[in-house]
């Protein structure tokens, strides 16, 4: 779900190919990549503890796994692109470039954020939640080695949230060159119609 998501804002951002959105895409495709491998990582080792890959044969983890429920946290917030990590900044950019080329296409893709929110949280509720599950006494919470091969993931995650300047830098050269050789400008900036002048005019009409 989370990668359907991510993509349709990718495409998104493309089609409405302004130097924003489409910049905001292509750093959508790092940052997902980022947020869908922590929580990969993080679903397969719980997997392979558990046994299963059913929602329902987990609940409650948190109180044996607090670290991992910790990193499951932080990829599921990431995903949804809460402001602060990693995906908010290239999916702001991407809506702030759609909104000058089309406000229904970018209003409808705003619904997106909310359904986002809806099944991670959904999904880390039934999952970290609530009381422990039977046959959960012994899950294991993350080792040293997990926590080390898990780790540049979040500090990318969280770094490039407060500073995505270092990624942008190398992707606006090639925004800009691809929007050139196209020859397609952005669209003119929105400004607001005044109406006494509005009215002015429509009285000198007449």
């Amino acid at each position: 779900y989370t990668s359907v998501s991510h993509f349709g804002f990718i495409i998104l951002g493309i089609f409405a190919f302004t130097t924003v959105s489409t910049a905001g895409s292509t750093l959508y495709m790092f940052n997902h990549g980022l947020s869908t491998a922590a929580l990969f990582l993080v679903t397969g080792l719980m997997i392979a503890r558990r046994g299963s890959a059913s929602i329902g044969d987990f609940g409650g983890v948190q109180k044996v796994a607090p670290i991992m429920s910790g990193v499951l946290l932080v990829a599921g917030l990431s995903s949804l692109s809460l402001p602060g990590l990693a995906p908010f900044v290239s999916e702001f950019m991407v809506l702030a470039g759609t909104f000058t080329r089309s406000v229904p296409a970018a209003a409808v893709a705003t619904l997106g954020i909310v359904l986002a929110a809806l099944y991670i949280l959904i999904m880390y509720a039934k999952v970290m939640t609530g009381p422990l599950r039977e046959g959960l006494e012994g899950f294991r919470d993350l080792g040293s080695r997990e926590v080390a091969a898990l780790a540049p993931t979040l500090v990318l995650i969280v770094g490039l949230g407060f500073y995505p300047q270092p990624m942008l830098n190398v992707i606006n050269p090639a925004v800009d060159e691809v929007i050139s050789q196209v020859g397609q400008g952005d669209p003119p900036p929105r400004t607001p119609v005044d109406v006494s002048e509005q009215a002015k005019t429509e009285e000198g009409g007449h």
